[in-house]
């Protein structure tokens, strides 16, 4: 599996995502810088998390303005696997690749924390590692990852699959202690109608190692090897 990680002035995971994807592939990716206009071929591309453009407009609104996403969003939209993570997430929203939007979190305050996450569909080629309802512990550090939708679109995310995550107590509940930014109905993360796009705000490659305190998110970067190898 050949793969893309693109980089932003402010991107503080990129090195992180590049890591897990080399450990699953046996390959670096390639580090395609914001200004770039042309992606090599791939099989994955990954906007990572971070604070691009120091998020001074609105968290991802300027990226998703940078010259390399009219590709990103061109490949994309043709079909080529794309994972954003954390600021990533935010910047697929605001290119139209997924819909809704990430707000600031309901206790208006930077949360840096482990959480625990319930898959929510694992018939995709970035969650068959895991098991339907599996319960996962990810780290989260944001201080915009409060999702939201209107309810037309939440039922839509519910009724095709396309909730990807959960944010839930340890016991896998959906519960409000559970939710650490107030997001409509738990939700942690979503794939566009295809499933070949997923943002979540959690991260899974800062919890690829056993040195990390866990290795829940190294199950996603093997199972997209796999299937993508």
């Amino acid at each position: 599996m050949k793969a893309a990680v693109i980089v932003f002035p402010g991107s503080n995971c990129d090195r992180d995502a590049a890591m897990a994807l080399r450990e699953a592939t046996g390959e670096p990716p390639a580090m395609v810088w914001h200004r770039h206009t042309t992606l090599p071929k791939v099989d994955l591309i990954v906007v990572p998390g971070g604070f691009s453009y120091g998020d001074y407009l609105r968290s991802g609104a300027m990226a998703a303005r940078s010259p390399i996403m009219r590709e990103v969003v061109k490949r994309a939209k043709d079909g080529v696997p794309t994972l954003g993570i954390c600021n990533g997430f935010q910047i697929l929203t605001e290119a139209g690749l997924l819909p809704g939007a990430l707000m600031r979190n309901a206790g208006l305050k930077f949360v840096c924390r482990s959480v625990t996450l319930r898959v929510g569909n694992s018939q995709t080629f970035f969650t068959a590692g895991y098991a339907a309802e599996q319960v996962v512990a990810f780290p989260i550090a944001h201080h915009d990852g409060n999702y939201f939708a209107d309810d037309d679109t939440l039922d839509r995310l519910e009724g095709e699959g396309r909730v990807a995550f959960r944010y839930v107590t340890a016991e896998g509940a959906v519960a409000p202690d559970g939710n650490p930014n107030g997001s409509s109905r738990s939700i942690a993360g979503i794939f566009n109608e295809s499933k070949t796009v997923l943002g979540l705000m959690p991260h899974p490659e800062r919890a690829a190692d056993p040195l990390h305190g866990g290795t829940d998110g190294r199950i996603m970067f093997e199972a997209m090897a796999r299937a993508l190898g």
